[in-house]
């Protein structure tokens, strides 16, 4: 029998409305929006971004994750992973009974047919979905339209002979899940992460090289199989959703360049494509921090989101280049007004840091969160902020 598979909601948002407001809103985050984003305290003025937190597509999935409980109350649910990159979020979920693939003690390998599974926001790939099918489980797809959206634009570059390069983070489920939609229409990828490694191909689109190098370096981000000689020919750009907007658009006006080196004008619209794939609510939340930089005078930044989160670090490495900034897993990491536990940009592990807080004197600082970060958390991060400064 073929599996069962939601996609639009399981009928149920009503039953649960109440639950996500009393689990995610905040009454103080709403008043800060209503007082033009801004929340004075004593000494004390907090400028809140006016785009952060839950995006609609994390939203959604959280909403069809907690639907999915109240209508399979007798069944197991399974999520294959976290369902959005917030500690805080997925332990709601494990404490309402929603186990994860991903947890000690579980195994994909004994689902069965009788068994819920919760795709997340970020999709999973063919190969895991396939997998699922065969066992016949009932399936939750909360797959972000966004990321929906960069798939079918790789799956015409597979069905039309392009390689799709794909800027993103080769462990990320959601990049790990794009390349795989490549594969499964015949195509090719490569993974780029950075302007680095877009300059090695770059110079390889241009001039070749030495390909046992090139396949080394790039061993683990590449299809199987794949030849640079002959797989950079032609190229399609895609992007992880969750990346840094403004480097998505420099890296492919690289490959647009090096390939406009390697054919002449009217060739290149045969050797390259590129589509709009930047996630708008990922764009909108990056161009609120710049704008809250521009036209705040704030001291410091403080960013609310996982550490394993792509666009909360991403936010934090905007803000880091003009003011003192960290980013918090959540409100706990304000320890006191001497002490932040935070992860500095570009680090791999949370630090203390003392002396974080200013101790007199007026204080002006900017908050922003992740699109996985709940209003509660940014609501609980300003009661703590107004309490260090009272």
């Amino acid at each position: 029998m073929p599996s069962l598979i939601f996609r639009k909601g399981l009928d149920m948002k009503h039953a649960v409305a109440g639950m996500l407001a009393d689990n995610y809103h905040s009454a103080i985050v709403d008043q800060v929006k209503a007082d033009d984003f801004t929340h004075r305290a004593g000494r004390l003025t907090v400028h809140l971004a006016r785009e952060f937190g839950f995006c609609y597509g994390v939203d959604r999935a959280v909403d069809y994750a907690y639907q999915t409980r109240e209508r399979f109350p007798d069944r197991n649910v399974f999520l294959t992973g976290e369902i959005i990159h917030n500690p805080h979020v997925n332990d709601k979920l494990r404490t309402m009974g929603i186990r994860f693939l991903t947890d000690q003690g579980e195994s994909a390998d004994a689902l069965t047919a009788n068994d819920v599974v919760i795709l997340p926001a970020f999709g999973v790939t063919v190969s895991m979905l396939e997998r699922f099918d065969r066992r016949g489980c009932t399936m939750i797809d909360t797959t972000c339209g966004s990321v929906l959206n960069v798939w079918k634009n790789v799956r015409r570059y597979a069905e039309t002979g392009y390689t799709s390069i794909i800027h993103g983070k080769v462990w990320h489920e959601e990049t790990q899940a794009t390349a795989s939609q490549a594969v499964q229409y015949g195509g090719r990828y490569l993974v780029v992460f950075d302007r680095p490694e877009t300059e090695i191909v770059c110079r390889y689109i241009r001039s070749g090289g030495d390909r046992a190098a090139f396949l080394q370096r790039f061993e683990k981000a590449a299809s199987p199989g794949f030849d640079p000689d002959r797989d950079l020919q032609r190229i399609g750009l895609a992007n992880q959703t969750t990346m840094l907007m403004t480097e998505s658009l420099e890296i492919g006006e690289m490959i647009r360049a090096a390939m406009g080196d390697r054919y002449d004008a009217v060739a290149l619209a045969e050797h390259y494509q590129a589509f709009d794939t930047i996630c708008s609510a990922t764009q909108d939340r990056q161009d609120a921090v710049v704008a809250l930089l521009r036209d705040k005078p704030v001291d410091l930044m403080i960013v609310i989101g996982g550490y394993n989160s792509s666009n909360t670090a991403n936010l934090a490495r905007m803000c880091h280049a003009s003011r003192p900034t960290f980013h918090i897993a959540d409100p706990d990491c304000l320890v006191s007004a001497d002490a932040i536990r935070h992860r500095p940009v570009g680090a791999k592990a949370e630090v203390t840091t003392t002396g974080w807080l200013p101790a007199d004197g007026p204080l002006s600082v900017g908050l922003t969160s992740g699109a996985s970060t709940p209003d509660n958390l940014v609501g609980d991060a300003i009661r703590r902020l107004s309490g260090f400064c009272a």
